[in-house]
Parts: structure tokens; C-alpha cells; sequence
């Protein structure tokens, strides 16, 4: 019996010891830069397919910042390679990095399968009539015959999706 309360105690104190490790490793670097993580890809699944899911004024603000991040030919990044770090460096994003970046500006971290992030994805496919693509927001960026103005009208379309269906909510 006595085993086992020394084990408990012993167990007790060992957790608060990695709390208050752990609690320590952030307050020693809140002041630090942390490296920026690539956010993380996902794969998709039937649901996220479906074009009704439900959507949130988040994904209105995300698309409205993406296509306020492409303005114009200046900040397009026609050569997509779903690396955005050297997007942000130079100030030049792809459709794919504008929508990263519109993600994590809004939402404060990358969701890659958010139903904004799909409805320009749905987007595209209708706007390609379903032309099959390895990935859809890079690959079609980086179409010779893509333009600006396509990229913009995919996000204007999905944008216009989003607003439809919050209005209906």
C-alpha cells in the first residue's frame, strides 16, 4: 500500500515538473522569432467535396483578403511551386500562396481544406470544365493561358458562392 502512494506522489510530481517545464519554454520564448512552420496539407475526403458545406464570414474574409493580396499583375506569382516562403519574400504570391496567406491573416493559421479554400478550388474546376490537374489552385496558376483577370474571376466566383450561402443561413 505504501508502494503505491509513493508511486502516485512520484507520478504527481513528475507531471507538474513538465508543466512547469513546458510553461517556461514559452514564457523564455514568447520574446524569441519562432521559424515559420510550411503549413500543413491535407489530404480530401468525399465530405470536402461537397460543394454545400456549410460556410462562416471567415471564409468571406478570407477570399476578400486573397484577392485584395492579388491587386494586380505586380504581386502575381504566375510560376506557382506551393512553396510560399519565397512568395512572401518577394512581395509576388500565386494563387495557392495568396490563399495561404489570406488563411493565416484571417484565421491565424492555415486550414488547407477550409470551405473558403474549396469554393475556389470548385471554382476552377468549373472554370477548366473539369480539366484534371494534379494540384488544382497551383496548376491552374501556372497554365500559360491562365491570366489575372482568370485568377481573379475564380476568386470573384467563389467569393460570390460564399455570400450566397450566408445570405441563406
Amino acid at each position: 500500500m505504501n508502494g503505491c502512494k509513493q508511486m502516485k506522489r512520484t507520478l504527481a510530481l513528475g507531471l507538474v515538473a513538465v508543466f512547469f517545464v513546458l510553461g517556461r519554454s514559452q514564457d523564455l520564448g514568447a520574446g524569441l522569432q519562432q521559424p515559420q512552420q510550411s503549413p500543413q496539407v491535407t489530404a480530401t475526403s468525399p465530405e470536402l467535396q461537397r460543394r454545400d458545406q456549410t460556410v462562416t464570414n471567415d471564409d468571406l474574409r478570407i477570399l476578400l483578403k486573397a484577392e485584395e493580396l492579388l491587386r494586380d499583375e505586380s504581386v502575381w506569382n504566375r510560376k506557382d511551386d506551393r512553396q510560399c516562403e519565397d512568395d512572401e519574400a518577394s512581395g509576388k504570391r500565386s494563387l495557392f500562396c495568396a490563399l495561404q496567406k489570406a488563411c493565416i491573416d484571417v484565421l491565424g493559421a492555415y486550414d488547407h481544406r477550409r470551405v473558403a479554400l474549396q469554393e475556389v478550388r470548385f471554382a476552377v474546376e468549373d472554370a477548366t470544365r473539369g480539366q484534371d490537374f494534379e494540384h488544382r489552385l497551383r496548376d491552374f496558376n501556372n497554365l500559360p493561358s491562365t491570366r489575372l483577370a482568370d485568377i481573379k474571376r475564380v476568386l470573384r466566383l467563389a467569393t460570390d458562392r460564399v455570400k450566397s450561402r450566408l445570405k441563406n443561413k
